[in-house]
């Protein structure tokens, strides 16, 4: 009886201690004696001890930063650039039987694609076409990685840090180029301005007294202020038109 009791208290306690947790984000890649046997699901599983292994594998979005990086564009500039990769495993069998440590080798490939990226392209795509440069990344990453079983969501590049002797060059180039913007629309405007006032001598031109009319309402402008002082230049037309009139009415006088 006390026999009975011993053994049955050695099986409770290798239960108990071969009891695993599997949580819902997680899958149990069970080994056997070194094979593998299969995948074990969320919930409570027995895993016999020394014969049995399981390796618990999280399905979740992860995220695998990668550190700066020194790369040489394709016109000789270089930039240090930094990125972030959005990867989920979709079969936790792969990850854990066809590589040795995901996580560094998906940090790795990530790297060296992002070198070769940009090295294939020119300082001015880098800086403009971050999307597509990120788009070509996680197409090669996302390649290279699916014999692990892990699908690459996204790929996002962070920093793209210039020399600082670059930087003040285009500093430089985006000033001088804001000015030749300044001056085209001055010009612009000053031509603009020059083709209505042609506009407005050519109807005056054609219009008998629309000179006058324009004189007579910019004296009555100034006017309105007492403490102007007016130099008023008659113009050519109007002292002959006084002239004309000052000779008919001597004729007249005459007569």
């Amino acid at each position: 009886m006390e026999g009975l009791f011993i053994l049955l208290s050695v099986i409770v306690v290798i239960l108990l201690i071969s009891i695993r947790q599997v949580n819902q984000y997680e899958r149990g890649v069970m080994l056997l004696l070194g094979k593998y046997t299969g995948i074990k699901e969320p919930g409570w599983r027995i895993v016999l001890p020394v014969i049995q292994r399981m390796i618990k594998v999280d399905i979740r979005v992860r995220t695998v930063d990668v550190p700066d990086q020194e790369a040489i564009t394709k016109d000789n500039v270089s930039v240090r650039i930094n990125a972030v990769i959005y990867y989920k495993i979709e079969m936790a069998d792969k990850a854990v039987l066809e590589v040795e440590n995901f996580y560094h080798a998906i940090s790795q490939l990530a790297q060296t694609s992002m070198r070769n990226v940009v090295g294939e392209a020119e300082l001015d795509q880098v800086l403009a076409q971050r999307d597509e440069l990120s788009e070509r990344i996680l197409k090669i990453v996302d390649e290279a990685t699916d014999p692990w079983g892990i699908d690459v969501v996204s790929v996002e590049l962070k920093d793209i840090v210039l020399p600082e002797n670059l930087k003040r060059t285009m500093a430089k180039q985006a000033e001088a180029e804001r000015e030749k913007r300044a001056n085209i629309i001055n010009s612009e405007g000053e031509v603009l301005a020059a083709k209505n006032l042609a506009e407005a001598a050519q109807m005056m031109s054609l219009s008998p007294g629309a000179l006058h009319l324009r004189t007579l309402n910019s004296i009555n402008d100034l006017s309105s202020d007492q403490s102007n002082t007016v130099v008023f230049a008659v113009p050519i037309e109007a002292l002959r038109a006084i002239s004309g009139l000052a000779d008919t009415m001597n004729k007249k006088t005459n007569m």
